[in-house]
């Protein structure tokens, strides 16, 4: 590693620790996320958010709900902070961690949503349990969520879409709303896209969602 992606990697490390919009040992927030926003609110959480855009919009549309966006990249979590508004919604925090320790920064039934939005699709077969709608997964996001929580998931890749329906399905998961061409659809209005959505857009590309209902009792 040369001396500039050494500093880099010092600046970056140093500018998310200090940032007041980023948590970066988000264990210490287990079982009192609703201190930090000083609420009771709903929360709302995006696992792979990049650089926030989709949930920067979200919380400025509402509020009333309390966002969390989980990026693993902490140089994309850095390109997110300077794209930050000026005014931002106070009901807004990046999470500088890995989806895989959930179960330490999470107790059972703390958030109310979880948005996966564009996953990578891990297109090769001995890569599926990665996918973040495999069922080791959705088990987590189940123990997480509040009874009855929601799942909504996005994606312009087929094959992962399908993969998804099946794995929900057999997993208990209750599907209420599945498109495969959201924006030619009845549920296109509202939608909030991100980053990646708008340049699939452009293109024509389809754009595929569902929504599911955590079977927890």
């Amino acid at each position: 590693m040369n001396e500039l992606r050494l500093r880099y990697v010092k600046d970056g490390l140093e500018r998310l620790q200090n940032h007041d919009k980023v948590i970066t040992r988000p264990e210490e927030y287990k079982g009192s996320w609703n201190k930090l926003f000083n609420n009771e609110n709903p929360i709302h959480v995006e696992f792979g958010s990049g650089r926030g855009g989709f949930i920067v919009q979200m919380a400025e549309k509402n509020p009333n709900i309390n966002y969390l966006a989980f990026e693993r990249n902490s140089k994309v979590i850095i390109r997110g902070i300077n794209k930050l508004p000026e005014n931002l919604a106070v009901n807004f925090y990046f999470v500088h961690s890995d989806i895989r320790k959930l179960e330490e920064i999470f107790i059972d039934s703390e958030i109310n949503r979880v948005y996966l939005n564009f996953s990578d699709p891990w297109p090769k077969k001995r890569h599926f349990k990665r996918r973040l709608t495999y069922r080791k997964f959705l088990k987590i996001y189940e123990n997480i969520l509040i009874p009855k929580g929601e799942l909504h998931f996005k994606t312009d890749n087929v094959d992962l879409f399908d993969f998804s329906i099946e794995e929900l399905k057999e997993a208990g998961w209750e599907i209420c709303l599945i498109t495969r061409d959201l924006h030619n659809s009845q549920y296109a209005e509202g939608n909030v896209m991100t980053e990646y959505e708008e340049k699939f857009v452009k293109r024509g590309q389809a754009i595929n969602k569902l929504i599911a209902i955590s079977p927890k009792k």
